[in-house]
């Protein structure tokens, strides 16, 4: 039996490109990608990414263990399945990525890259997922899941990030969240170049970011913090009882944007500084030249600060928390 892991990592095909079980045919459809089709009448499509960045490597694991469940016959499938891990070039040196950040490039933005391993990628990505989402129906629910874990430590360790989207977010997908073990959802209001945008913005996919915990390297992640986020997956892809949700997460919209412009660009916060840290309002924030960065709210909380960041890209986000965001959202999509 294959092992999805090794033989992207080895950076080979494997010798026999598609297979069956008695529930499911599957093909492989290019490096680290793998489609599953069910035998019996599906009314649902999900895609599972792992690995965009090659040092977040948890979520492969878990990943690739639903995998070799399916290939062994050992599980059924519910929905048609694409699986990708996103970077094998990443994951092979456990960077986060060798040259560009192949989260910022989804929607073309690949084009405006010198051509490397990272550009080539997202534009394959692309490909795959429009060739997936062309082979089924319009009506059908799609669902993308982009796993991930954080760089730094975090006051919520598992959270998800939502693209900007004007549609209503489904309460299947939302209670599926809660009960993944997420402590906070975030909500984008701009759109932007990650790969669970593209999916919503091109296909229509409900999607979501997951950020499920502490980056670590192969061999020294402790699975068992990720069960509940496993068992949703179980859940969701093999019929497998639902975890039941331990507290609805938090909700934040995010309010500004910090984006370093220049090399002069400083973010005035320590390189400890935890996710949701907050901060009061007037707070400096950042510096770039003539431009100031300062907290506006009442009291903001930040996320993904790096100041490490290439020219053009962000540096962090500030957020406010608001649960009633998703609601009003919801009913303005509606009306």
């Amino acid at each position: 039996m294959m092992d999805l892991l090794q033989q992207t990592l080895a950076g080979s095909a494997p010798d026999v490109l598609n297979g069956e079980t008695p529930w499911l045919r599957w093909y492989w459809r290019d490096e680290g990608i793998i489609e599953f089709i069910p035998r019996h009448e599906t009314h649902q499509a999900v895609v599972v990414s792992a690995g965009l960045h090659g040092n977040e490597t948890a979520p492969v694991e878990i990943v690739n263990q639903l995998v070799s469940q399916l290939l062994s016959g050992e599980k059924p499938l519910q929905p048609r399945l694409l699986v990708i891990l996103g970077n094998p070039a990443a994951l092979r040196t456990n960077q986060r990525y060798l040259r560009v950040d192949i989260n910022r490039l989804f929607g073309g933005r690949w084009q405006r890259n010198e051509d490397c391993a990272e550009a080539r990628r997202a534009w394959q990505l692309e490909r795959a997922l429009e060739s997936f989402w062309q082979g089924t129906e319009a009506q059908t629910p799609r669902w993308h899941l982009d796993l991930h874990t954080a760089i730094r430590g975090s006051y919520h360790p598992r959270f998800g990030v939502l693209p900007f989207c004007q549609r209503p977010w489904p309460q299947d997908f939302m209670h599926w969240l809660s009960a993944a073990g997420l402590e906070a959802l975030v909500f984008h209001r701009a759109p932007g170049g990650t790969f669970s945008h593209y999916s919503s913005e091109h296909f229509a996919a409900i999607s979501c970011t997951l950020e499920l915990g502490k980056a670590q390297p192969f061999g020294q992640n402790d699975l068992t913090q990720f069960a509940a986020a496993q068992q949703a997956l179980a859940s969701l892809l093999f019929g497998d009882a639902l975890p039941p949700v331990a507290e609805e997460p938090r909700r934040y919209r995010v309010a500004q944007q910090i984006t370093r412009h220049t090399a002069a660009f400083q973010l005035h916060m320590s390189g400890e500084t935890l996710n949701f840290t907050a901060f009061p309002q007037g707070t400096l924030l950042a510096e770039d030249g003539e431009d100031r960065y300062y907290v506006q709210q009442a009291r903001e909380y930040v996320l993904f600060p790096n100041p490490a960041v290439a020219t053009g890209l962000r540096a962090g986000l500030m957020l406010v928390e608001d649960n009633a965001y998703n609601v009003a959202l919801s009913a303005e999509t509606v009306s």
